[in-house]
């Protein structure tokens, strides 16, 4: 079946507006919400173009970075890009270690005959707008400052925040086929020790804030306003359904007598 274009543009807002890489890119970002709850309640995480768009323009789901940057495949190739390529990176956040495992996809998008970073899957403080893919040219979003750099083989995607640049998440710089990211997407809604199995995150992003919410053992939100620095809190897990209602959107989140959270249909 062919991918409804116009749904979602409807979805993020462009219903008849102009559309291009940049303009959807962002109004992806800052509409669909970042959220786990199919892995970390133990529903399969599909990553067909009509299940996407099930899921996330006619229920109005949100979904973590293999759905949301599949999805924006899916629309970027209706709209007639020249190229659209997947890659698989590892997160750095907390560290390099070569034992994490590619749970992360982006895509270099060719619009114009310029290769571009995009990448609208990382949770609340992900990209607002594509990165030139060049090593060293820095990308201005509203006030945010990301970066590509060299590692070796691999390049870095940075983000300049408390007044230093801090590595995001790595990857070799080479496409990868469908069935890479089908294992790696399997892999990481599925293996019992995946942080996406084992708790929820959530993400909103706006162009003036990035708003996360962790949720393990304690529920950590976590905002950071443009220039600003973080702000870090923590609540009751039993205040963590009205939070997602309030400040990210999310219906329907119930915490069970397991502890566990659940999202109800649809």
């Amino acid at each position: 079946m062919a991918f409804d274009l116009s749904s979602y543009l409807d979805r993020i807002g462009l219903s008849g507006a102009p559309t291009s890489l940049a303009t959807v890119h962002r109004a992806h970002a800052t509409t669909i919400v970042f959220e786990n709850f199919d892995p970390s309640t133990g529903r399969p995480v599909v990553l067909d173009t009509d299940s996407l768009a099930d899921k996330m323009i006619a229920r109005g789901r949100g979904g973590y970075c293999f759905e949301h940057n599949m999805l924006l495949k899916a629309a970027l190739e209706e709209m007639g890009v020249d190229q659209v390529d997947l890659m698989l990176a590892r997160v750095r956040i907390g560290g390099t270690g070569d034992d994490r495992p590619l749970d992360h996809l982006l895509l270099r998008v060719t619009e114009g005959g310029r290769p571009w970073l995009a990448d609208v899957g990382f949770g609340g403080g992900g990209l607002l707008d594509p990165v030139p893919f060049e090593v060293g040219v820095e990308s201005d979003q509203a006030g945010w400052r990301y970066r590509l750099v060299e590692d070796g083989p691999e390049l870095v995607l940075q983000v300049f925040q408390d007044g230093a640049w801090s590595d995001m998440y790595g990857f070799a710089p080479e496409p990868v086929p469908t069935i890479d990211v089908e294992v790696s997407n399997w892999y990481t809604a599925t293996h019992p020790t995946s942080s996406f199995v084992t708790g929820v995150f959530v993400g909103r992003r706006s162009p003036d804030r990035c708003l996360s919410l962790f949720v393990f053992d304690e529920a950590v939100p976590v905002e950071r306003p443009v220039g600003g620095a973080s702000e870090v809190a923590e609540i009751a897990r039993s205040e963590v359904p009205t939070v997602l209602a309030e400040r990210f959107g999310i219906e329907g989140v119930t915490l069970g007598a397991d502890g566990r959270f659940g999202l109800a249909a649809p």
